[in-house]
């Protein structure tokens, strides 16, 4: 083959490899803007409740919801709440000035009042459920983030490799600190520190996600921007009695009861 032949082959082939990179990385970008949910469920709860009721509603939402679903919600007084694997010790000095409760969820103590509270829960019947708990963890924060820079806040999502294992902890594991002052992978950062972090619970039912914004002045259209930025099919409803009286069941007979607040969990 002369030389002028084989100069052409890697000159086409050097083509088609550029290409071929060209593409993928069309496609990872493509990835990287596309919204997470085919379809989002927004429950508007704007009635404050209490930190059991909270909770007991998140777990109803779970237990009942078909399309994936996003709840913005507010504390009727100052709250704080940990989580599963968390000790009564390590938060009962503020009992006297917070509502505390247990979550389902794993992660550590947070903090509760100013900040923007919402919970995601994904049924098991969704093509999303069948990621990896820190895959849409970072995912639903990279909505979160690109939701803060539409607001005018310079956030980014912390890639730290050296800290997935921690990133893992305080999605679904065991723990004992304060999440807010434990960055990890996936968290969302601003100016050096945590200001979005959450934790998951995953059953036969689906996943739920429990999350917090807080340190930073909340935009008033950042929870609509968020919504949107999961998904660009989303649908308002306001919670309704039937989740309400469920919710009112498990506050009363689980969240709301020193036997949970106080549980031991090994």
């Amino acid at each position: 083959m002369s030389s002028k032949v084989e100069t052409s082959l890697e000159i086409s082939g050097s083509r088609k490899t550029q290409r071929f990179l060209d593409s993928a990385r069309n496609d990872k970008a493509r990835e990287a803007t596309r919204p997470f949910f085919g379809a989002l469920t927004v429950y508007r709860d704007l009635t404050p409740h209490s930190a059991a009721m909270n909770m007991a509603i998140d777990e109803a939402v779970l237990e009942t919801a078909v399309i994936p679903t996003i709840r913005f919600y507010r504390w009727q007084s100052p709250a704080l709440s940990f989580g599963y694997f968390g000790k009564f010790s390590d938060v009962a000095v503020y009992a006297a000035e917070r509502d505390l409760v247990r979550r389902w969820t794993g992660g550590g103590i947070v903090f509760h009042g100013d900040d923007l509270t919402y919970s995601i829960v994904i049924p098991a019947s969704d093509p999303v459920f069948d990621g990896s708990s820190i895959a849409i963890y970072e995912k639903i924060h990279r909505a979160l983030c690109g939701a803060l820079v539409k607001t005018g806040q310079r956030a980014v999502v912390a890639v730290d490799p050296a800290s997935f294992s921690a990133a893992t902890r305080a999605a679904v594991n065991p723990s004992g600190y304060n999440c807010f002052a434990n960055p990890a992978r996936a968290d969302v950062m601003m100016d050096g520190r945590k200001i979005a972090g959450a934790a998951q619970r995953r059953t036969r039912r689906g996943l739920l996600q429990q999350g917090s914004v807080q340190g930073i002045i909340i935009k008033t259209d950042l929870a609509r921007k968020f919504a949107q930025a999961l998904s660009a099919n989303c649908s308002e409803f306001e919670v309704n009695e039937q989740i309400l009286q469920r919710a009112r069941e498990l506050a009363q007979q689980k969240y709301g009861t020193d036997s949970w607040l106080k549980k031991k969990v090994v």
